[in-house]
């Protein structure tokens, strides 16, 4: 190994940790958590209330639904406040599942759980369709399956690789046989442009502490005129749509977090992850990128290693200071191989060796090369002890 990086100079969070997860969650920006503190203090007042606190709760509510609608090229009114991206996702699959005419839910193979799990326990058919080795569905399989679908839901980039999904495509398709279509695009938001109107999608799920922006509070696109049943009922707030108090605080971050995606430039998170991935590839035999690299979140890097264990080498960077993940963080624990990778045709084995490591507006390039030293030194020991034998760096992608 020939890595040089003064580890001194490296910022770290005040855990003395590179955060490298940022798909699991992000940290607070600094402008969100001063937005939140009035809410949190002072603030407390119910925003259903007609007294002179409660109208002042309601119109921040208001400005966080502009913030958040702008985000994502919507109208305010098409902005339903839930909360997590998970009650996103259920409240609009549940709407489509009673609503829909006769047929399948059609969603891709590598969907994360919060949609595969909620459509499993739906009582109309699932239709999976298969992807491509670079985790991108199968258009032609896709188009096919319309002829027996109901209605579809398509992730706008994967959570474990970060690989973008074909969604315009798919609502094109979707659109002309008259079927509604929803998208988790909860890791995509803030992170690469979308605007519900050209992507042609009905419903759009996102969650703010996937963007700098509090946990616990989420966002529901629902398309204007669209038939729609609420989750949630009781005190029929957000207009009806999802029952209730709203959660000011959290969803005044959201809006902080949504205004400061849109202001903020993304071309040095690709740049600090394209950084990292040149050098641990150019220093570390037997590495392979797995998905599609042209179609790709800016920030996130999917890694195998050759006769390295995942969770060995999660063991080793958390103990030299390095945060990433073996894919999903609903995954982290399970010792099994990732639903995505298998979809991919990516073997057990090196689907049990694979590590996400994912960056945020918060990283630095120096964090990054840091880490990529960090990292070349724990596959080194690991190795040691597992093995040494290793193969040739390999990019699986088409």
């Amino acid at each position: 190994m020939v890595f040089r990086v003064d580890l001194g100079s490296v910022r770290k969070d005040a855990a003395g940790v590179i955060y490298l997860d940022a798909n699991a969650t992000t940290p607070l920006l600094p402008e969100v958590l001063d937005a939140m503190l009035p809410w949190l203090r002072e603030g407390y007042a119910n925003p259903s209330g007609a007294y002179a606190g409660a109208k002042l709760a309601r119109r921040a509510i208001d400005q966080a639904r502009n913030q958040v609608a702008e985000l994502i090229g919507a109208d305010a009114g098409e902005i339903i406040f839930t909360g997590s991206g998970t009650e996103s996702v259920n409240t609009a699959l549940h709407s489509l599942d009673k609503l829909a005419g006769q047929g399948a839910a059609v969603v891709s193979a590598v969907e994360h759980s919060a949609v595969l799990r909620c459509v499993d326990h739906l009582t109309r058919e699932v239709n999976a369709i298969p992807v491509t080795a670079g985790g991108r569905m199968e258009m032609e399989a896709f188009a096919r399956s319309l002829d027996k679908a109901a209605y579809i839901s398509l992730m706008a980039a994967n959570n474990e690789t970060g690989v973008i999904q074909p969604l315009c495509e798919a609502a094109a398709l979707a659109r002309e046989r008259g079927l509604p279509i929803h998208s988790d695009a909860i890791q995509a938001a803030g992170k690469i442009p979308l605007d519900v109107k050209e992507l042609g999608v009905d419903l759009l799920s996102i969650s703010a502490h996937k963007f700098h922006g509090p946990k616990g509070v989420g966002a529901l696109y629902l398309r204007e005129g669209l038939r729609f049943r609420p989750l949630l009922e009781g005190g029929g707030q957000e207009t009806g749509r999802r029952s209730g108090t709203e959660n000011t605080a959290g969803i005044v971050g959201m809006g902080a977090a949504a205004a400061a995606m849109l202001r903020a430039s993304k071309s040095e998170i690709e740049m600090m992850r394209d950084a990292f991935e040149a050098r641990v590839l150019a220093e570390i035999p037997g590495i392979s990128i797995n998905g599609d690299t042209t179609h790709r979140l800016p920030n996130t890097c999917h890694l195998s290693f050759d006769r390295c264990d995942a969770a060995g080498l999660l063991i080793l960077l958390d103990e030299a200071g390095v945060a990433c993940s073996a894919g999903s963080a609903c995954m982290t624990g399970k010792q099994r191989p990732s639903h995505v990778q298998l979809a991919m045709g990516i073997p057990e084995a090196r689907a049990k060796s694979s590590l996400r490591f994912s960056f945020s507006l918060l990283n630095t390039l120096a964090e990054a090369l840091a880490a990529a030293m960090l990292l070349g030194k724990a596959v080194e020991k690991l190795r040691r002890v597992q093995g040494s034998g290793v193969g040739p760096v390999t990019v699986y992608s088409p």
